[in-house]
């Protein structure tokens, strides 16, 4: 192992046992409750003695990391990408010894600070200003040390007002800005940091990448960053390593991570709604085919700048029973190539008309879009639907499109692929 190298994993798997039940009724009375829960009795004692069988009927094993091996250096920025499901999580939540590998070896050579979800490390009872002296005890910090760190921490959260607050009464902000802002100053030889940034405002998250970019520019300390945002792990990494079903694809600089990271999710979205496994929710009601076509023109995910578009999403009620679409949600968000939001439709903003769809049925959502005004590039289209406030199913990168590069204002020039987002239809006069 190399002096600078600051962790080191080998052979890394993590295993979870998942029960399944195999009974398919869809109902049961308190007397049928009562007579399954005898029967699974011994099994239950068996599980909690050490056994390896599970009280339901039927146990599945899933390895969420399979045979991980890779090392960091000092210094390094490493963004951590794949799919939903890939092992991202797992990985941060194995290196911040929160859960136990199944098998394989880390070694970490520094104390490591981590901010995975809203709250870690946080006693929901004791107040920010306890919390803050905790974390630091915990990371090894003398007393002194924190101190001297306390007022540039509670600056940077902006949280004065409730310091002496238990923080089970913050909000999710607030959370994530005191756990940020404690992990980033107190001196963690590595800094771990999963997707929670998001749920921050847009000007605490640039607060956040600022301070994390000091931090990577100083070469002191070690960044491990998981991000769906391509554009924020391009301008902080160096390294990236990218995860398939809980496997290493791919290590190597954070360019060619990202360019790999697109392939494969290039090469996915090709795949049939109606079959894709990458998804989440109880599928009671589930996306079977989606598309944007321009107005009077073949079906081909292939638009030109200022032209009216259909964007079609189609579903499929899979429940034994009629739906009152009064109680439907569905969001789209499109993206461009590099995961940066580029816009946001919903049933939230124009309500679709009251109707019931019948059990077993296919119905379709069909947002008119008018001059749509996306510069030529490449862009990805994530899908969410909810019934009665459950996900029913959700995915992202459903489907890519272009929008192709023509000449929009008519005078021979092809607007530039890297200048923004965006393009408007203007007029230009000169005045005197």
């Amino acid at each position: 192992m190399e002096e600078n190298t600051i962790i080191k994993v080998n052979g890394l798997s993590k295993e979870y046992l998942i029960g399944h039940q195999l009974s398919r009724n869809r109902y049961s009375t308190f007397r049928d409750a009562m007579v399954d829960t005898a029967k699974q009795l011994p099994k239950k004692i068996k599980g909690i003695l050490g056994g390896k069988s599970l009280y339901s009927q039927s146990v599945e094993s899933f390895w969420a990391l399979n045979d991980l091996s890779f090392e960091v250096k000092r210094g390094d920025a490493l963004g951590i990408l794949g799919r939903n499901g890939a092992g991202k999580s797992t990985l941060l939540k194995v290196l911040s010894r929160i859960t136990e590998p199944t098998a394989g070896t880390i070694d970490i050579y520094g104390r490591i600070a981590s901010l995975l979800e809203v709250g870690t490390g946080f006693h929901p009872e004791l107040t920010g200003r306890e919390n803050i002296f905790l974390n630091g005890a915990i990371l090894g910090m003398s007393r002194e040390e924190i101190k001297s760190k306390f007022d540039e921490i509670v600056a940077f959260a902006g949280v004065e007002q409730f310091l002496d607050t238990p923080v089970k009464r913050y909000s999710s902000g607030m959370y994530v800005r005191l756990a940020f802002a404690v992990a980033a100053h107190l001196d963690p030889e590595v800094l771990v940091v999963d997707e929670v940034l998001a749920v921050g405002d847009a000007e605490f998250q640039k607060k956040c990448l600022g301070k994390m970019n000091d931090i990577v520019k100083s070469g002191e300390r070690t960044v491990l960053f998981v991000s769906h945002n391509m554009a924020s792990l391009l301008a902080l990494c160096n390294k990236g390593i990218v995860l398939d079903k809980g496997k290493l694809i791919y290590s190597g600089s954070i360019n060619d991570a990202v360019n790999h990271y697109l392939h494969s999710k290039a090469s996915t979205a090709d795949e049939s709604l109606e079959t894709r496994k990458e998804r989440e929710g109880n599928q009671t009601i589930k996306f079977s085919d989606a598309w944007i076509q321009q107005m009077n023109q073949p079906r081909r995910n292939v638009i030109t700048p200022f032209a009216d578009v259909e964007l079609n999403v189609v579903c499929r009620n899979r429940t034994a029973l009629p739906l009152d679409s009064t109680f439907l949600k569905l969001d789209v968000r499109i993206n461009d190539i590099l995961e940066t939001k580029v816009t946001w439709l919903s049933t939230d903003l124009r309500p679709v008309d009251k109707s019931i769809i019948e059990d077993q049925s296919v119905f379709s959502f069909v947002f008119k879009i008018k001059n749509i005004n996306l510069r030529p590039g490449q862009f990805n289209v994530s899908l969410f639907l909810v019934y009665k406030g459950d996900i029913a199913d959700w995915i992202q990168s459903a489907f890519d499109f272009e929008v192709t590069n023509v000449d929009s204002y008519g005078n021979g020039k092809m607007m530039p692929t890297n200048q923004g987002l965006v393009m408007f239809d203007f007029d230009l006069e000169l005045e005197n």
